[in-house]
C-alpha cells in the first residue's frame, strides 16, 4: 500500500536542486486524506521522475513553474497532474508522445513516456497529456483505488 502524496513529496525533494538549477519553482496541491493505492513504490517514483524531469526540461531555458496536484477523480480513482508552463506539446505529433523512441529532444531516447505509460497501465492506470490554455503541458495519470485504506 502506497501513499501517493508521500511519494510526490519525496520526488519534489529529490528533484528540487535540478529545478533550482533551471530556475523552475515546484508547487504542490495535494488533497488530504486520499486513500492509499496498491502499487510498486519504486515504479511510481520512476513515473513521477520522468514526468517532473520532462516538465523541468521543457522550461529550462526560461524558468517557470512545475505544479504537482493530487485529487480523487469523479470515478473514484487517484488523479495526479504534473503541469509545466514550458514550450508545450508538438500539436501535430501529440498522439505520438507515448510511442517508444519518439522524442522531441536533441538528447532524448524517446523511452521516458513509453516506460511511464507501461508502468501505469501495469498498475491498472492510464496516462494522457493535454495542452494548457496558456503555455505548457499537463500530464495526468490515474491509479485505481484497490482495497482503499484512508491515509
Amino acid at each position: 500500500m502506497v501513499d501517493v502524496n508521500e511519494v510526490i513529496a519525496e520526488m519534489v525533494t529529490m528533484l528540487r536542486n535540478e529545478a533550482n538549477r533551471h530556475s523552475v519553482t515546484v508547487r504542490t496541491d495535494l488533497a488530504e486524506g486520499l486513500p492509499q493505492v496498491t502499487a510498486d513504490r519504486v515504479q511510481l517514483q520512476q513515473v513521477l521522475m520522468n514526468l517532473m524531469l520532462n516538465g523541468i526540461e521543457a522550461m529550462k531555458d526560461n524558468g517557470g513553474e512545475l505544479s504537482m496536484k493530487s485529487q480523487l477523480s469523479e470515478d473514484d480513482q487517484l488523479l495526479i497532474s504534473v503541469t509545466d508552463n514550458g514550450m508545450g506539446l508538438p500539436a501535430e505529433r501529440a498522439d505520438e508522445i507515448f510511442n517508444a523512441f519518439f522524442t522531441t529532444k536533441p538528447q532524448g531516447t524517446g523511452l521516458g513516456l513509453s516506460i511511464t505509460r507501461s508502468i501505469l497501465e501495469s498498475h491498472g492506470g492510464h496516462v494522457w497529456a493535454t495542452a494548457n490554455s496558456g503555455r505548457g503541458t499537463t500530464f495526468h495519470f490515474t491509479l485505481p483505488i484497490r482495497t482503499a485504506i484512508s491515509a
